[in-house]
């Protein structure tokens, strides 16, 4: 089976070495690591939003052959920061996500009610809440029904029922075949996905099933403490 997304020698110099790695359709991959250790960096790499060394490839075709045009119907990334300049309505925002699809905007509505911002739809995003700007940068990937979408610490700003339900959401996605990339930083969340890849200091360190890979050695080497994780303590994944 052809990957979804391949990557080959995927490289950013003094952030990133050389990674190679297939993300399958229908698979939810969270990625982990220390500080500064290339999780942002590797999924703007990815998207085909940062110069890179290397090859990406999405179905077997060239990223970088791919006009820009066309790559928001294939892949979408969502930053750790949403910041909006203009004071454009929450449904404009998130119809942003449909440029690639020229006038067709089915799909704004599903993704305003989805990240629960229906009854925002009206408000200018430049007078959001951070949790909810998030939401709507959020609400503005899914917009764009790409197969592939790329998330960088979705849940880092949210409370605790909207990170459920974001969870919740991302395993509806793949369970429709679909492949999601979620950066986070909770190594216990981590284990309810269905692979996870470990960067230390810009290197792929792991890569595979979280129990086979989040082993108390790993993580002793690269996040420098002890653990031990008990299964009835790992919390289920919602929707899983």
């Amino acid at each position: 089976m052809t990957p979804a997304l391949h990557a080959s020698a995927l490289s950013v110099p003094g952030r990133l070495e050389a990674v190679g790695l297939d993300l399958g359709p229908g698979e939810l991959v969270a990625v982990v690591g220390p500080n500064g250790a290339g999780k942002s960096t590797l999924i703007q790499a990815l998207a085909g939003l940062l110069p890179a060394g290397g090859t990406i490839h999405w179905n077997g075709q060239l990223l970088s052959k791919i006009p820009m045009s066309e790559r928001g119907r294939k892949l979408a990334w969502v930053g750790q920061e949403a910041h909006f300049e203009f004071a454009f309505p929450v449904r404009e925002v998130v119809a942003q996500g449909r440029y690639a699809w020229g006038d067709d905007l089915s799909g704004v509505a599903a993704a305003l009610a989805e990240l629960d911002l229906t009854f925002l739809a009206d408000r200018p995003a430049t007078r959001l809440s951070g949790g909810e700007r998030h939401r709507v940068g959020l609400a503005r990937a899914l917009a764009t029904q790409a197969p592939i979408q790329l998330w960088d610490e979705p849940v880092a700003q949210l409370d605790v029922r909207h990170a459920l339900e974001v969870m919740r959401l991302a395993r509806r996605l793949t369970d429709g075949g679909g492949t999601v990339v979620v950066s986070l930083h909770d190594l216990r969340a981590a284990y309810r996905f269905d692979r996870v890849l470990v960067l230390d200091r810009g290197r792929l360190v792991g890569n595979g099933k979280p129990h086979d890979v989040l082993t108390a050695a790993l993580i002793r080497e690269v996040f420098r403490v002890e653990a031990t994780f008990v299964e009835s303590l790992v919390p289920e994944l919602p929707g899983s």
